[in-house]
């Protein structure tokens, strides 16, 4: 079979997309490995489908590169958002379904900007700190990033401390009261990423709570890029949540599989 399909990348995270609008395209898991492989197949940290739902402007079907469904992704959900406009279906607003639940998005001044669902307080665990932003996050302050042993440290941290089901560990620097820098090991991946959206959205939300930061607009630095995380505190949790930053269509092409 020929595969059209569409790389984008937010901040270096980047996505295998495919316009399964039609409904006709299935993939399983040993195609969606093979083509988020690196160096053999197009080379993704994850593949999405663009969909159609009832009662919203389309549906995000998510997988990370080892095939598998996975939780949210905020960087992926930025970008399928991006490709619905390329594709003519939104213009500069999105109210989309992912696994998650129901997300809206606006594109505005050359950035993808995404309303993330709204999460619980954090909770202290194993020296670190836990975080549901769509996708489960243990985040550990660092005194210098560039330094972490992120591949080492996050494979080992995602199983010790989570078990099978695992969680993404990401290493945060406070490099001002109004930004941080992230780095982050995905689980699903198996390895950094240059950018994880629901991971610097948690570290966003518990460099804010723990007092890292004295700002509810707060700067990431990633490998990839600058993103930006905004959000309100209710008491018990925080809501408004929004994933800032650029997006870029790569290319597209055709594959066989």
């Amino acid at each position: 079979m020929t595969l059209e399909f569409y790389k984008y990348h937010g901040t270096g995270n980047d996505f295998v997309i495919v316009d399964n609008r039609a409904g006709q395209i299935s993939l399983n898991q040993k195609q969606i490995q093979s083509l988020c492989k690196r160096r053999f197949g197009i080379g993704a940290d994850g593949l999405m489908l663009l969909e159609l739902a009832e009662g919203f402007d389309f549906k995000m079907v998510y997988y990370n590169s080892d095939g598998q469904p996975s939780s949210m992704c905020g960087n992926g959900g930025r970008c399928l958002v991006k490709f619905a406009q390329d594709v003519g279906q939104i213009k500069d607003t999105a109210h989309f379904t992912a696994v998650d639940g129901e997300h809206h998005a606006v594109i505005r001044d050359g950035r993808v900007e995404l309303h993330m669902a709204d999460t619980q307080s954090p909770v202290e665990k194993d020296s670190g700190d836990f975080l549901d932003t769509g996708s489960p996050h243990h985040i550990l302050r660092v005194e210098d990033a560039k330094k972490a042993e992120v591949f080492m440290e996050g494979r080992k941290l995602r199983h010790e401390i989570y078990g099978v089901e695992g969680a993404n560990i990401n290493f945060v620097e406070v490099q001002n009261p109004k930004s941080i820098f992230v780095r982050t090991y995905e689980r699903g991946v198996e390895d950094e990423t240059y950018s994880c959206g629901t991971g610097v959205t948690a570290s966003a939300i518990i460099a804010y709570n723990n007092q890292w930061v004295n700002t509810k607009a707060v700067g990431i630095t990633t490998l990839g890029g600058p993103l930006e995380v905004t959000f309100e505190p209710t008491g018990k949790g925080f809501e408004k949540v929004w994933l800032k930053g650029p997006v870029v269509h790569v290319y597209m092409g055709t594959i066989e599989i």
